[in-house]
């Protein structure tokens, strides 16, 4: 370890620690609930995970959350996967996300901002209205608990108000970025059979329009449990035959009705994706997100009334779904419609400025472009009131902590977070009252055992091990959609570690309790943050009539990059020239999405394959890490060994 991780970059000052919201939470539960009262965090967190069910029953009612029927205990079964959290309870997610709008209904709710970087509010008491309306029509339309509602849109205001009024009428929310193309949403949405679809006529991006019609057309085609499809006219078109348009259903003035659910209902679906075959559809309940999500922005993320939270994301990431969540804490959030880096690289710090963001997330991708472009934020930007820079996506490396002390400010809060869509929160990151380390995550998260774990399942400090977490969390998926035996949700996390959720992220624990990311360990693509199987690169390359089989690899760099190389196993005769480049990169645009263009494309020989015909992802992502080829595969389970001459020769040449 380097002598300057010794020491932290930033302390939180006396004061800072005091007013903290989680100091006051310990407080108070060590008054009420035997929390210890000394002994700071690391203290609290051994108790959150020791006492598990007290400290959850601590965390309900320390945000008051109200249950319309009580629970019959806390945990009624606490084995992975399948946990019980607060049976006999009902609740709604939406009537807490909208709580504020009865004591601040003039004050925003959202903060909406384009490519002008104009911000435009939307106060408690709109935002209320709005949901209340559109929960009303939803019911009207014969939208019933239970029943999907998709949306195919950016991150405007109508997302937000769409989602909250399906979770008012107890329907499942499910959506994806309209910069998705046709085969990637339908592999989404199609497994989930969505009755009602959201959809906008294009969307702005990089100072352009980006026509969806045609798109939404062939949505509307190939989803044929649709009943209603509700058009948004971002680009000012009239809305197709047979739509219903969205200002009609969102102009009355009628109070949200909030269906009362069991604690398990679902609430969304989001999608991940293993390495072969359909994203995984993983379904998250309107409980268990709305306990596990006022921990995290009311505690970890120290948000309340008079913060103003901005992260940078799309409705195709969970990190959507987490900031809409900033709602609970009576946080006003803001959404950024745009690209990240328009009109300069800068993009971002700029709408920190105008919304008085307290606390601002990006990707570690995007302080790491800000820092090669020489983007100086504090000096061309009034910051006062950012307190908290959080990253994710991928691991903020060190010069990217001290790019952000330096240039933002030296008393800042950093807070390289990790999680997954898979939870939709984070097993470690911020922690308002904790020093901040060059490279390091301040601290498991509270309620959540994380550890790292060798192959045999003995815990690991200071030594690099896979992530598990032993003991289940309340936004753990209640199970996948069409996944009836529970087979898949086993398998994509308890099939290494009987009973104990394995992540597929490499993590060293350290003696202090920090935590270092160290990338995937599985090879699903992580580019931007979002997540993506290498099957839906395959699928849609491997229609061009010049590609026998191609292999797509996602490598962290050390310097806090992500090279995707895609290889591809031309078919007889054919020639990897301009238009054949030009080609591949548009499909995967235009079918995938713009964020997993490959940053190489790359003849080779051949595509090696495990006995049973598998392409072996993780292998050759070792191989072009440097790992010797005797380390990095089985020779006694490949198809052709010989193949893997290329990649080892690649990877030495990179090096």
């Amino acid at each position: 370890m380097s002598t300057d991780s010794l020491q932290p970059l930033w302390q939180p000052d006396p004061e800072r620690i005091d007013r903290a919201r989680i100091t006051r939470f310990q407080a108070w539960a060590a008054e009420h609930h035997g929390a210890p009262a000394e002994g700071g965090y690391a203290a609290l967190q051994r108790w959150s995970v020791d006492d598990l069910e007290t400290f959850w029953k601590a965390v309900t009612e320390w945000f008051d959350v109200r249950f319309s029927t009580p629970y019959a205990r806390v945990l009624g079964d606490r084995s992975m996967p399948g946990a019980q959290w607060f049976p006999g309870a009902t609740l709604n997610y939406a009537e807490h996300a909208l709580r504020a709008a009865d004591t601040r209904a003039d004050e925003p709710a959202l903060l909406h901002v384009d490519e002008t970087h104009e911000p435009r509010p939307v106060t408690w008491a709109e935002l209320r209205r709005q949901v209340g309306s559109l929960a009303a029509e939803l019911r009207a339309l014969g939208v019933r608990p239970g029943d999907r509602v998709s949306g195919y849109l950016p991150n405007v205001p109508q997302a937000v108000v769409a989602l909250l009024a399906t979770a008012a009428v107890g329907g499942v929310w499910t959506s994806c970025a309209p910069d998705f193309g046709a085969r990637s949403v339908l592999d989404r949405f199609q497994q989930v059979e969505p009755v009602v679809l959201f959809t906008v006529d294009g969307y702005r991006y990089g100072g352009k329009e980006h026509d969806r019609r045609e798109i939404v057309a062939e949505l509307r085609r190939e989803l044929p449990t649709l009943r209603a499809v509700v058009h948004i006219p971002l680009l000012g078109t009239d809305a197709p035959e047979g739509a219903l348009d969205w200002s009609s259903l969102t102009s009355g003035d009628t109070a949200p009705v909030f269906e009362q659910v069991p604690f398990d209902h679902p609430l969304w679906v989001l999608y991940s994706s293993g390495t072969t075959g359909l994203p995984k559809a993983i379904v998250q309940s309107q409980g268990g997100i709305l306990v596990e999500h006022l921990k995290q922005l009311g505690l970890h993320c120290d948000l309340g009334p008079e913060d103003r939270f901005f992260w940078y994301t799309s409705t195709g990431w969970m990190m959507w779904n987490f900031l809409v969540s900033g709602l609970l804490t009576g946080t006003t959030i803001v959404l950024y419609d745009g690209s990240p880096g328009y009109p300069d690289t800068a993009a971002q710090w700029r709408i920190a400025e105008r919304t008085k963001a307290t606390l601002y997330g990006t990707s570690a991708a995007y302080v790491m472009a800000c820092r090669k472009a020489g983007v100086h934020p504090s000096r061309d930007f009034d910051l006062s009131s950012v307190q908290c820079v959080a990253t994710t996506g991928s691991p903020l490396p060190p010069d990217g902590f001290r790019w952000l002390h330096d240039e933002v400010r030296d008393n800042l809060w950093i807070a390289s977070v990790s999680g997954g869509t898979d939870v939709c929160s984070c097993f470690a990151g911020a922690v308002p009252t904790l020093p901040v380390h060059l490279g390091e995550l301040q601290a498991p998260c509270l309620g959540t055992d994380l550890q790292s774990w060798d192959p045999n399942g003995n815990p690991l400090i200071h030594e690099v091990g896979e992530l598990v977490v032993t003991n289940p969390m309340p936004s753990m998926p209640i199970h996948f959609w069409n996944d009836p035996d529970g087979s898949r949700y086993h398998d994509s996390y308890f099939d290494t570690y009987p009973g104990v959720w394995r992540h597929g992220d490499w993590i060293t624990v350290t003696s202090r309790g920090s935590v270092i990311i160290h990338g995937r360990s599985d090879s699903t693509l992580n580019r931007q943050g979002v997540r993506m199987g290498s099957a839906d690169i395959y699928e849609a390359v491997e229609r061009l009539p010049e590609i026998r089989e191609s292999l797509v690899i996602g490598i962290e760099q050390p310097d806090g990059g992500y090279w995707m190389p895609l290889f591809v196993h031309l078919a007889p005769g054919a020639v990897l020239d301009e238009p054949l480049l030009s080609r591949i990169n548009q499909t995967i645009r235009e079918q995938l999405s713009p964020r997993h263009v490959p940053d190489e494309i790359i003849e080779v020989p051949g595509i090696p394959h495990t006995l049973t015909g598998k392409r072996i992802e993780v292998p050759v992502k070792r191989l072009l890490q440097g790992t010797p080829l005797e380390q990095a595969v089985n020779p006694g389970s490949i198809d052709n060994l010989d193949l893997l001459a290329f990649y080892e020769d690649l990877a030495r040449k990179r090096s």
